[in-house]
């Protein structure tokens, strides 16, 4: 049955994304000589985006020049351009935004995330206001940025945001910050390590307003935005504004499906087979990249969503593995999380689910150098590390997670902070805690990791 369907059977693929991609270079891998279907509301093919908030605003690569480089021929059928508006899983139908309809045997969601927009459309309609998501959001700012500015006005401290603020400072161009949390990166890293991020920004020159948010944009005779008014009763003049306030996934046109699609993503599981409304594993639809959401053994099988780079290669392989072959040779896609951003001349690290935890120690380094590592602790096991120009330690932390290493970690043999005391992450509040045995992800390949389990001592 498998051999029949490898030849004659229909794959679409929805998402023309890096995880639409290497899913459809890892189908032709497996063997899969069928009918393959690729749609994608963007008119371009798939193209890598961690440039775009670096490079591309810098003037240093056009936006254009961002394509992904092909691992393979991939043969496909591309529908670009055009938006995917409803699934019909019971005629197996995805129905598109031309009134077209394309048929599948497996189909894979990659439909990724969207930019947040300002809330209030007639301000965000004001010229000058951007987001930045996509290669022709990349290219408008950039142009704006190379017009020279008087002042910018980044809205949200994550990490988009941050990086944008350092390219605005490499760039010569007076820039304000605001952030609704303690600090820059909150919720990623928690308010010990963004207080960090924070002396980091105003040691660059940045103008970081904490704790404050944006009321309203104001906005010219002729349309353009001047000026913002914060929740705190002061105004700021600018005329370029970046709404940096997270992402939204791709998943409304999900809706009557029957899939356990919302908010957060499209529930599946270790494998990408995606969960129906009542918790049943479907035999025919997957979901890979961002818009996925997995439960992870090393995190108490919540469902973790994962906006990171490798997260949507591997997981993209590890369900296209599975939409050609048969229970037992199911693979799971039990990624330990990790990405990397560069801000104001330093490379920021990190592995494993922060914001898991609920502690935090310096472990290496100097954090007035900036230039240290820190671990983060939950329930007297690492689960996260974190480092500031300190990433070749990045292994070494990602191996004492995966081993369920105690927190806080042993001291390393050299390199020691001057104060190695555990401290209160300062997170918001986690979820419930739930009694589990410890688990451990075994093996280097994250491909062929399986869950091995251990009883506590």
């Amino acid at each position: 049955m498998v051999r029949d369907f490898r030849a004659n059977g229909r794959i679409v693929i929805v998402g023309a994304s890096l995880a639409g991609l290497r899913a459809a270079e890892a189908l032709r891998a497996e063997g899969f000589d069928g009918s393959l279907t690729i749609i994608g509301d963007e008119p371009y093919e798939p193209y890598d985006r961690p440039p775009l908030s670096k490079q591309v605003l810098k003037g240093w690569v056009p936006a254009e020049h961002t394509a992904l480089p092909r691992m393979r021929v991939v043969d496909a059928d591309w529908r670009l351009g055009v938006a995917a508006t409803g699934l019909d899983r019971s005629a197996r139908r995805v129905r598109l935004a031309d009134g077209g309809q394309v048929p599948y045997d497996r189909l894979l969601i990659a439909t990724g995330t969207r930019a947040r927009l300002w809330p209030d459309p007639a301000e965000a309609a004001l010229a000058g206001v951007h987001t930045l998501r996509s290669r022709d959001d990349a290219t408008r700012l950039q142009q704006a940025l190379a017009a020279r500015p008087a002042r910018v006005l980044i809205i949200g401290a994550g990490f988009i945001g941050s990086e944008m603020a350092s390219v605005c400072r490499e760039l010569g161009i007076p820039v304000t910050v605001t952030e609704r949390g303690a600090a820059p990166l909150v919720g990623a890293l928690g308010g010990v390590i963004g207080a960090v991020a924070a002396q980091l920004q105003r040691e660059h020159g940045v103008d970081l307003r904490c704790g404050v948010g944006v009321a309203a944009l104001e906005g010219d005779a002729n349309g353009h935005v001047r000026r913002a008014r914060l929740s705190d009763g002061s105004t700021v003049e600018a005329d370029l504004v970046v709404a940096a306030m997270g992402s939204l996934r791709n998943v409304e046109w999900l809706e009557g499906s029957g899939l356990a699609a919302g908010v957060w993503g499209v529930a599946c599981d270790a494998g990408g087979r995606a969960f129906d409304i009542n918790g049943v594993v479907t035999d025919t639809v997957y979901v890979a990249g961002d818009v996925a959401r997995a439960p992870h053994v090393l995190y108490e099988y919540q469902f973790l969503a994962m906006e990171h780079w490798d997260n949507a290669v591997l997981g993209a392989q590890a369900a296209a593995h599975n939409m050609v072959n048969l229970e037992p040779d199911y693979r799971p896609h039990l990624l330990l999380p990790s990405f990397w951003s560069s801000q104001f001349g330093v490379t920021i690290k990190s592995v494993g689910v922060p914001s898991f935890g609920d502690q935090v120690v310096c472990t290496q380094g100097s954090v007035r150098d900036r230039r240290f590592a820190a671990a983060y602790g939950r329930r007297g096991r690492i689960v996260a590390a974190v480092t500031f120009n300190h990433g070749r330690w990045l292994e070494h932390y990602g191996q004492m997670i995966e081993q369920s290493s105690p927190f806080p970690p042993p001291p390393a043999g050299w390199d020691r902070p001057d104060d190695m005391r555990p401290r209160a992450a300062e997170f918001p509040p986690p979820g419930a805690l739930t009694a589990i045995p410890d688990v451990v992800l075994t093996g280097h390949d994250p491909a062929e990791r399986r869950a091995e389990f251990r009883s506590r001592h």
